[in-house]
């Protein structure tokens, strides 16, 4: 049996060393802010890009072409590998459709390799928790046909938990209309947002002050785990790593689940959801 490799953008926002140890590649998205252009997870520092957009510097972001998709995928396959690709949502980036083209063109190449692309419909640490759950899989013997059809099955089980300081950013970025983004500037109305079964995200709510909104996605999370064993939830956050723990410390009063991994939400992603985001992923009943 040919050994496998599981492969994953830049937008799974894990940390960099995480990823090393764990050997994941990284197929990452470029950005640019105040005229330069930069690569997702070796650009700038967190605080110096969101001090940026604080400062009303707008970020724009890329997606990876067929090209470059080709260039990072064929390497493995000289090697003998198959490939086992965690794509970011479609509903966000055409990025996935990229990796599909030249994943197709590959297999024309190399015929008697396995290449799967799937289409995680999560972004940031929902693609990072069932990357996380995907190498358990692995790790437990699984070939690559199980561990793709495990992701396939379980993939719109990762819910995603966010708020926003305002979606002024995400209608910029297009990721919302400008209808939704009318409840961004309202003062201290804070946003609720989710991930939707077709990977794109939508306002679910709102509500009136920061911890309010804290709370309220830990308490979302809490109703989606009833019938789910979680060993360990995810937060990231827009340089706030303050609100960031204490829904740490929330998430594990209230689901019961110690372990917890936060980390800043990657540049990319970032871009759209600006700075004060704080999100939490966990796999539940539904979204």
């Amino acid at each position: 049996m040919r050994d496998f490799i599981i492969t994953v953008n830049s937008t799974v926002d894990l940390p960099k060393e995480w990823l090393q140890e764990r050997n994941v590649p990284v197929i990452p998205l470029k950005y640019t802010i105040d005229g330069e252009t930069y690569t997702d997870m070796e650009g700038l520092d967190a605080k110096v890009f969101f001090a940026k957009l604080r400062d009303g510097k707008m970020a724009t972001t890329s997606q990876i072409n067929p090209e470059e998709a080709r260039e990072y995928l064929e390497p493995f396959l000289k090697e003998g590998k198959d490939i086992l690709h965690i794509g970011f949502s479609s509903g966000l980036s055409g990025t996935y459709n990229s990796m599909r083209i030249a994943a197709e063109e590959l297999k024309e190449e190399y015929p008697d390799a396995t290449i799967y692309i799937i289409d995680s419909l999560c972004a940031c640490l929902g693609e990072g928790l069932l990357l996380y759950y995907a190498l358990k899989q692995k790790e437990s013997g699984k070939n690559i046909d199980e561990v793709a059809q495990w992701i396939e099955e379980n993939k719109l089980h990762i819910c995603h938990n966010v708020t926003v300081d305002d979606l002024n950013h995400l209608h910029r970025g297009g990721r919302i209309s400008k209808a939704a983004a009318v409840v961004g500037t309202v003062v201290q109305i804070k946003p609720i947002i989710h991930m939707d079964n077709n990977g794109c995200l939508q306002v679910v709510g709102k509500e009136r002050g920061r911890k309010k909104a804290l709370n309220k996605i830990v308490d979302m999370a809490a109703e989606q785990i009833s019938e789910w064993e979680n060993e360990i939830a995810m937060i990231t956050h827009g340089d706030c790593i303050e609100d960031a723990e204490y829904v740490a410390k929330r998430v594990r009063e209230k689901l019961g689940i110690q372990e917890v991994l936060i980390n800043n939400i990657g540049t990319v992603i970032g871009s759209h959801t600006g700075p004060g985001v704080v999100a939490v992923f966990v796999m539940g009943n539904q979204r």
